[in-house]
C-alpha cells in the first residue's frame, strides 16, 4: 500500500512539473513573438540575443528549441547543470524555474526545472524525485582532440564523485553517462580491416582511452 501511495505522489509531482513547464513555455513564446515584431534590427546588424556570445541571465528563459533533451534528476538538477556549465565549453545554465506554490511532494520556491546547454545542446533538468534513475541507455558522447582534452573531461567527471566504466565510458555523480571518445579512436575504428581490429582490441582493455596506445595498435 505504501509503495502504491509513493508511486501516486511521484506521478503527481511529475504532472505538476510538466504542467508548470508547459505554462512557462507558452508564456515565453508569447513574449518572444512580441519582441520579434517590435525589435527588428537595422540592416546589417544582428540582435544581441542572437550573437555568438549572447548569454541569458539566470532566471530568464532561453528561446525554445525544437528539440530539447530532458534529463530526470532526483532534486539537484541545478547543481548538475552548474557543474556541466563549469566543465564544458559552450555550456551554460540558462534558466531556473521554481514552483509557484506548494505541491504534493514539495513546496513553493523549490526548483522544478533547469534549462541549460552542454556543448551548445539544449537540455532540461527536471527534479522529478527518486522514481526513475539514469542508465547507460542514454549517454553524451564527447569527441576529444587529444589526450589532454580526454583527461580533462574524464578527471572532471570522475573526480567530482563520478565513476569509471569501460571503453571510454564514465558516469557523473548524478548518474548521467558520458563517453569521452578521442577522434583517434573513432578514426581508427572507421578505417576498417586490421587497423580497426587492432584498435578495437586495444580499446576493450581500457577504461579511459589512451590515445597513444590506440594509435600504436592501429599502426600495428
Amino acid at each position: 500500500m505504501k509503495t502504491a501511495t509513493r508511486g501516486v505522489i511521484q506521478r503527481d509531482q511529475a504532472c505538476v512539473v510538466a504542467a508548470f513547464l508547459d505554462a512557462q513555455r507558452q508564456s515565453r513564446d508569447r513574449v518572444e513573438a512580441v519582441k520579434d515584431e517590435c525589435q527588428t534590427p537595422p540592416i546589417g546588424r544582428t540582435p544581441r540575443r542572437f550573437g555568438p556570445k549572447a548569454q541569458t541571465a539566470k532566471g530568464q528563459a532561453m528561446t525554445t528549441a525544437k528539440n530539447t533533451i530532458c534529463l530526470w534528476y532526483d532534486s539537484d538538477a541545478e547543481a548538475a547543470a552548474t557543474f556541466y556549465a563549469g566543465t564544458f565549453p559552450d555550456s551554460a545554465v540558462r534558466a531556473v524555474h521554481r514552483a509557484p506554490s506548494d505541491f504534493p511532494s514539495g513546496k513553493a520556491g523549490d526548483v522544478l526545472t533547469v534549462e541549460f546547454t552542454v556543448f551548445g545542446i539544449p537540455c532540461l533538468g527536471l527534479n522529478g524525485g527518486p522514481a526513475f534513475r539514469q542508465s547507460e541507455a542514454f549517454s553524451f558522447q564527447i569527441a576529444t582532440e587529444d589526450q589532454e582534452e580526454t583527461d580533462r573531461y574524464w578527471n572532471a567527471i570522475v573526480g567530482n564523485g563520478g565513476q569509471e566504466s569501460a571503453c571510454g565510458w564514465c558516469k557523473d555523480r548524478w548518474g548521467v553517462n558520458w563517453q569521452i571518445t578521442p577522434r583517434a579512436l573513432t578514426e581508427a575504428l572507421a578505417a576498417g580491416g586490421g587497423e580497426a581490429k587492432r584498435a578495437f582490441e586495444a580499446m576493450m582493455t581500457m577504461r579511459r582511452i589512451d590515445v597513444a596506445t590506440i594509435e600504436a595498435a592501429r599502426r600495428g
